[in-house]
């Protein structure tokens, strides 16, 4: 089964490190995982005077549409100020609002951070990883992806991933978060058939 995935990368460059890593992760598992870049810069600052009216930018239905249908979500990024970009963050907070109506609730995720410097961008990772504990995301764990050294020459023509060791531990993080979000869905999908059994079986005859 083909997983559809939203990929939220952290980086407004055309030419970002970190967008290259997303579509190298979904050329890797492109059988099992549908992915689409859902893009974040075009979102106006979140204000809650938003929230329900009329004057609502147009923008962040589109954004939460996207994300709401997705099964599962890649956060790519790397880090500004040994933090989250404020680009991403703003994203994070719009699709939170209104309040009870957060289209991340539930969806399985994973936190990819890539870097020029030697840390692979890991105040970052946790920023985000924070958030989407708030968020009630269920993220992947294992394995980390704290990516250091990474830079232009890193990658092919095409920009994807040269072959070598961050090549493999990319494949490794593309395989590791389809079988997470397939383990998501199929406990979730288990749960619900158990429950209905049970309240079956509690039916009076």
């Amino acid at each position: 089964m083909a997983y559809k995935i939203a990929i939220i990368v952290g980086s407004l460059r055309k030419d970002s490190i970190n967008r290259k890593i997303a579509r190298s992760i979904c050329a890797i598992r492109n059988d099992n995982l549908d992915c689409s870049m859902v893009e974040i810069g075009d979102l106006p600052l979140y204000n809650q005077d938003y929230d329900g009216s009329p004057g609502e930018p147009e923008q962040y239905a589109r954004f939460r549409d996207q994300v709401r249908s997705a099964d599962g979500v890649l956060f790519v990024s790397p880090e500004y100020n040994r933090g989250m970009p404020g680009v991403l963050k703003n994203a994070i907070d719009v699709g939170s609002r209104p309040y009870g109506q957060s289209v991340w609730d539930k969806k399985p995720a994973a936190i990819v951070t890539a870097s020029p410097g030697s840390i692979g961008g890991f105040g970052s990772n946790h920023q985000i990883r924070q958030s989407c504990v708030f968020l009630n995301m269920p993220v992947m764990q294992q394995p980390e992806a704290y990516l250091g050294h990474v830079s232009d020459g890193s990658f092919d023509e095409s920009g994807c991933l040269k072959d070598g060791p961050l090549k493999d531990l990319v494949t490794t993080l593309a395989h590791s978060f389809h079988d997470w979000v397939d383990m998501i869905h199929r406990s979730r999908a288990a749960l619900a058939e158990d429950s209905a059994h049970a309240a079956k079986q509690k039916q009076p005859a």
